[in-house]
């Protein structure tokens, strides 16, 4: 592995190489991004790829990339740039990528920007909340744990979190009848540390959620796109995103493994199951489905 600084406007990105430049097989690079979370998140699933170079990153403002934009918001199109500028650093031409929550967001606002720059993209559960038909209480429902993290900070926001991410099919009235998430139920802190810059919880990222795709723009790219969710997600709110957008591109979505994290490893704290995921992963990639 090789660890690389890219200066751009804005931000000093961070991001590794596994593998040969030009590739070992002929193939793209395969990118695997996230958001908010790092390139640590991937170390599991791209142990599974070692015949292909597989490329990670930091997100700018987040692990090894520092902001010198002086902002703190994630806005998907700002990361799509910031992809859009490694691969060109990379120098290798169009890549793959996989491409994990708000990073499948980016990754399809990045192919929306540029895409003749990806040939295939792999979008696993992106929280892409306007394409459902509830949309607007699935925003309301979100605006809850931002504002829970807002009042009593990290335990409170994230167990309403939590509470919001696992709750079965459309946001009614019987969703914001319940009690509030306790923390304790999920072995979260109930003191307030004071902190409120959470990049998931806090309002950094609602531009991630609240971003309208480009259906026009991503039907008419050459990009092959494929929309995945994890079974164990059935359900739930990025399970029903994910197969709204496939839909909307007249697609099928991909059932991969495990939960929303499921390539992830016992790092993560909620382990998936890489090997598996990877397996789905990699004959996706070969066209195989």
């Amino acid at each position: 592995m090789t660890t690389h600084e890219l200066e751009i406007p804005g931000a000093t990105l961070t991001y590794d190489v596994l593998g040969p430049l030009p590739t070992a097989d002929g193939r793209p690079p395969l990118l695997m991004i996230g958001l908010p979370m790092d390139a640590g998140g991937f170390g599991a699933l791209a142990s599974y790829f070692p015949d292909r170079t597989v490329v990670t990153y930091d997100p700018r403002g987040l692990g090894r990339s520092v902001r010198t934009d002086g902002r703190v918001d994630n806005v998907p199109a700002v990361h799509a740039g910031d992809v859009h500028a490694v691969i060109e650093a990379l120098d290798s031409g169009p890549v793959e990528i996989f491409a994990s929550s708000g990073g499948a967001i980016v990754a399809l606002a990045l192919v929306t920007a540029h895409p003749d720059e990806v040939t295939t993209v792999v979008a696993h559960e992106p929280p892409l909340l306007a394409v459902l038909p509830d949309a607007a209480a699935a925003e309301r429902a979100a605006a809850g744990y931002r504002e829970a993290y807002a009042a009593k900070g990290f335990g409170a926001g994230m167990a309403a979190f939590i509470a919001m991410t696992s709750w079965q099919g459309e946001f009614t009235d019987d969703y914001f009848a319940a009690p509030a998430a306790d923390p304790a139920a999920f072995g979260l802190p109930a003191e307030d540390d004071g902190a409120r810059d959470d990049p998931l919880l806090s309002e950094r990222s609602w531009p991630v959620v609240g971003y309208r795709a480009d259906i026009a723009a991503l039907a008419a790219a050459p990009t092959r796109i494929v929309i995945g969710y994890g079974e164990e997600s059935t359900g739930t709110v990025t399970a029903r995103t994910s197969t709204a957008i496939a839909g909307r591109l007249g697609l099928q979505p991909v059932l991969f493994p495990s939960h929303h994290g499921g390539f992830t490893g016992p790092e993560s704290g909620y382990p998936g199951e890489p090997e598996a995921f990877a397996g789905i992963l990699r004959g996706v990639l070969d066209r195989i489905s």
